[in-house]
Order: C-alpha cells, then structure tokens, then sequence
C-alpha cells in the first residue's frame, strides 16, 4: 500500500510516499480503508523532531482518518466490514494515518456522521475531541457561562467555538478581521482582532478560556478571569501559568475517545458543529499541506484525500 513517512526528522521535505506492508488487524482491531486523512500541528511538529511520540521503525505520520472498514480481527463486536468510520487512533502512538490503510482499535473510531464527505469527516477527529476534552471534561462548560476562545478560526478553535455555542455559552473569539463573517455564522458573539486589541483590556468577567497559542497569550488570559474561572491550555505543559487563587490552569492533551466521537457526530448530524476545510490535497503532496500548515494562516483545517 502506499504511505506517506518520514525517513529523517527534519522539514517538510523529508516527507516521502513509499509503498510498505499492509497491515493486519489483531485483537479487538480493525483494518480501516482510508478516504481521507486529516492534517494537524502535532503532525508538522513531530515530523520535524520526532517529539514524544512512540515511534515504529519507519515512522508514519498521521492519527485523523476517515473511512471504511475493510476487515476485523478477534473480539470486535461494534464494528462490521463496510461501516463507514472516522477517528483518531492510537494517539499519542504511532497510527500512519496518511496511508491507504491504516489499523485501528475498534473503540478509537466512531460511526462517520451520514451527512459528511469522507474529506470533512476527516477534518474533525483530533480538533474536534481536543476541543470536546477541554471544554465539556476538563472546564465543564456550562449554560449562559462566557467563554474566550483564542485562534478562533484555526483548526481547534473553529470547533470550538461551535461545541462552546451548543453547550449554550456565550462565546468570543480572537482572529484576524478577514475570518470575523465566518466566525460569526459558526455561532461566535463576538471577535476581537487580537492585532488591533488586546483582549484583556476588551473583556473580562470570563468563565473559560481555551487557549491554542500558550506563552504570554496563556499568562494574559488570566487576567480576564472571574473568580473560579478556568484556563485550558493546549500546547504543552510548560505553557500552563501559575493561576492566583480561585482560578484554575490546566493542560489537556487529545486522547481516543469512541464517546466523545459520538456525541461530536450528533452535533454534526443536529446541525449544530460542521469542519471548515481549507485545502485539499492529495496524498502524495503531504508535504505541501505541511508547508500551508506550518505558516499559520489556515482557516480551518487541511486534508489529504486519499482515494
């Protein structure tokens, strides 16, 4: 089958397709045919070092797939050869999602929402159960409740913002003026330009903050906290600050999550959550998602279609 891996750490470059083994499904797994596959931060991030994931001997980047089971192994009862899926398997292992093929354990995917494309599907898996994890587990975002979400239109933030709107918060978010309209109609009630305003002197009285940039962005949003407030940072443990009293600060990283899946497919399927793809690409230039990646301008998210 054919793969994208990565023989060397390093730049976009070092991203080369190369045809390897198929591989087999064993206990309580699945072999999932690919449609699509989608691309995030943390894929650029550990091409490039290798960072803490737990690496196969050629490793294979990807964890966001879409597609249909080809076949099952042992002990597998919720999912049948011909089901349609979508999902984020085995992060933070290794799951070579940019591949025709990829195997999978049978509860770190989730039936496709009907109403997707297998391209969008692909778009939600790691986003959309980052943003679910932080705000419905980790901040247990509540009715009427205020919530700043930074990087609004990225790939996490667009989707939250939306899972933050559904949980009946009142949302704002920062992003450049050109994404303001699409912000809005995802559900937003405010935006601030984070270049023209610093959202600390324009809001405050905040419940959660989801915070995608860490660094002084993290430190600031503090600020805006009321009284049992709580910051969810998502860029690594080093970027949580040190919270005063009655404020919480926490770091959440995406895992599996067969629930959490199914409850973002009911948003979906409700018309209350939809992914805003950015750009298509086939799978063999993965390394030109990467470089579109990784100059941070992307408005939603980035997928590779496999077939």
């Amino acid at each position: 089958m054919r793969a994208v891996v990565v023989e060397q750490w390093g730049g976009p470059e070092k991203l080369v397709e190369r045809e390897v083994e198929r591989p087999e499904p064993g206990l309580n797994e699945v072999l999932v045919r690919v449609h699509a596959a989608g691309v995030n931060p943390v894929d650029w991030k550990t091409r490039a070092s290798g960072g803490l994931i737990e690496w196969g001997a050629l490793p294979a980047v990807g964890w966001d797939v879409s597609g249909t089971v080809e076949a099952v192994g042992p002990g597998v009862g919720i999912l049948r050869p011909g089901d349609e899926v979508f999902g984020m398997p085995l992060f933070p292992r290794q799951a070579g999602g940019y591949a025709e093929y990829v195997v999978a354990p049978a509860r770190h995917l989730a039936p496709k929402p009907a109403s997707l494309t297998h391209v969008e599907a692909a778009a939600l898996p790691l986003a959309a159960l980052t943003a679910w994890q932080a705000l419905v587990d980790a901040a247990d975002v509540r009715p009427g409740e205020r919530v700043l979400v930074h990087a609004a239109a990225g790939g996490v933030g667009h989707l939250a913002v939306q899972i933050a709107k559904a949980r009946g918060a009142y949302v704002i978010g920062t992003a450049s003026t050109a994404k303001h309209e699409l912000l809005r109609e995802l559900g937003a009630d405010e935006v601030l330009d984070y270049r023209e305003t610093r959202f600390e002197e324009a809001v405050s009285g905040i419940d959660v903050v989801l915070d995608a940039l860490g660094g002084e962005t993290a430190e600031r949003s503090l600020k805006v906290l009321r009284a049992g407030g709580r910051l969810i940072t998502l860029p690594g443990p080093d970027d949580v600050p040190v919270a005063p009293d009655g404020v919480r600060a926490a770091w959440v990283l995406v895992e599996p999550d067969h629930l959490g899946l199914r409850e973002i497919a009911a948003l979906v399927e409700s018309g209350a959550l939809r992914p805003v793809v950015d750009t298509v690409l086939p799978l063999s230039e993965a390394a030109k998602a990467h470089e579109l990646g990784e100059r941070g301008r992307t408005t939603g998210k980035i997928v590779l279609s496999v077939v």
